[in-house]
């Protein structure tokens, strides 16, 4: 998983947006509690930024250069399939840097 240390590399921005208590939000809660240690300490400059709203359905948003963003809905995803949506964007990024 060497593609998790080159995050700030492609990206300038991920946004993690979830709610504190809904089922659909689960997997992501799941997620940041196991990987977000881990990514910090592989990029720590680069912003990572967990956002809770109640009611909200769990997304992920990647800014790149140029104010390009780009959102993945991860509900009904599994903790497996957001860490791979993740690393899709940011294989995503490392094309267009």
């Amino acid at each position: 998983m060497a593609w998790r240390g080159s995050i700030s590399k492609s990206m300038k921005e991920l946004r993690i947006l979830l709610c504190q208590s809904s089922p659909a939000s689960a997997p992501t809660r799941t997620f940041v509690e196991k990987n977000y240690k881990d990514l910090k300490s592989l990029n720590p400059k680069f912003p990572i930024l967990i956002r809770e709203c109640s009611g909200i359905q769990p997304q992920m948003w990647a800014r790149y250069d140029m104010g390009v963003e780009r959102c993945v809905n991860l509900d009904g995803l599994t903790d497996p399939q957001i860490l791979k949506a993740l690393e899709n964007l940011v294989k995503s990024g490392a094309t267009k840097a």
